[in-house]
């Protein structure tokens, strides 16, 4: 197998936790263990197929652990894996910038933020 090379190793980190939807999931991971259907009720724009190919990309990276249940019906859950919660701090950075963010353009950040268990705790 061939290496690849990388520009910067910020790079790396984006092929993980780039694009729209997987630092959301991730974020919500930080709360505890979540189903499929309940990540897709806290995050009600994102597409099944996407919600499942995105899972399915952090869970081949490590980041993310699914936990398949022998029961019926089935059940499956997903959590951040050890390896995933070393992402916490930077999600905490991220997100903290955003609210900066919003603040700086809009003034009111509550005004544009969506009602969320994740935005509860910034009342």
């Amino acid at each position: 197998m061939q290496k690849k090379k990388y520009n910067i190793s910020v790079e790396a980190t984006l092929e993980v936790i780039g694009g729209k939807w997987k630092c959301v999931i991730l974020c919500h991971l930080t709360h505890g263990k979540k189903r499929t259907s309940e990540l897709k009720r806290l995050m009600p724009t994102i597409t099944q197929k996407m919600l499942t190919q995105q899972l399915r990309e952090l869970e081949e990276d490590g980041i993310i652990n699914r936990i398949v249940y022998n029961q019926v019906p089935p059940k499956v859950e997903y959590e951040l894996s050890e390896y995933g919660r070393s992402l916490e701090g930077i999600l905490n950075l991220l997100c903290a910038w955003g609210e900066t963010h919003l603040t700086r353009v809009y003034g009111d950040k509550f005004s544009v933020l969506e009602d969320s268990v994740l935005n509860e705790q910034l009342k």
